[in-house]
């Protein structure tokens, strides 16, 4: 099956400097791809160029379509949801208010998505009518993922999903978009810091250093693999 995200040879550019160099990276059709690597690795600056936020050159491929970065194509109605690092709840807003805004693109479906988004997330129907900025950070992380699959989108990209949070808080989200992943077969990019949990999740993985990929393969290659399990896994 022909991956639903492929990019060949992807620059990407913070102003003049360019940050991320050359790299190659696929996402299968209903999968889940991990980006481990440290701080300034590149991993952030790599999901922004696959949304256009940053200038890029190579070549992205979204489910079979070349993307055009010069007319700035609307990803979301293509069909990816990007939840970025910090969340970006809209503090002002209520729950629900969250969740409508982000079914824009779906007005018809809202109520049932919505539905369905406290299906996966029970903790946000009891906070339905609560403002944004009142939950604590796993609320806010969790409403921000449902959000995102308001659109219902065929591939979601999450940029540090666990950041802050405690390690109870992080399993259950996880979980949470483990099973939305597999019942809903929504492929996913994950960029994460906690390594061993995002391996056991993820079915392939690419190891970033200093902008350029040093290590891709099965993510269970890499768990198993001694140099990354010390480098990266503190094992």
């Amino acid at each position: 099956m022909a991956p639903i995200l492929q990019l060949q040879a992807l620059k990407a550019f913070y102003g003049q400097s360019e940050i991320v160099h050359g790299i190659d990276l696929a996402v299968e059709e209903g999968g889940m791809t991990v980006l481990l690597g440290a701080n300034g690795a590149g991993k952030t600056t790599t999901l922004r160029a696959i949304c256009g936020m940053v200038r890029s050159e190579g070549e992205i491929q979204f489910a079979g379509k070349r993307l055009d970065r010069r007319a700035t194509e609307d990803i979301a109605a293509l069909g990816v949801a990007h939840v970025p690092e910090g969340r970006g709840t809209f503090v002002g807003l209520t729950v629900e208010e969250n969740l409508r805004l982000g079914g824009y693109t779906r007005p018809r479906h809202a109520p049932a998505n919505i539905e369905r988004m406290y299906g996966y997330f029970p903790i946000l129907a009891e906070r339905r009518r609560q403002q944004g900025g009142a939950l604590s950070g796993g609320e806010q992380q969790m409403l921000a993922i449902a959000r995102a699959l308001m659109m219902q989108p065929r591939l979601l990209v999450l940029d540090e999903p666990s950041f802050g949070l405690a390690p109870r808080i992080v399993d259950d989200i996880f979980k949470i978009v483990a099973r939305i992943q597999r019942e809903e077969r929504v492929s996913v990019l994950l960029v994460e810091q906690n390594a061993n949990l995002a391996l056991e999740l993820a079915d392939h993985a690419y190891l970033l250093e200093t902008g350029y990929v040093v290590a891709s393969g099965s993510a269970k290659a890499l768990a198993d693999d001694p140099q990354i399990r010390r480098a990266y896994l503190g094992y």
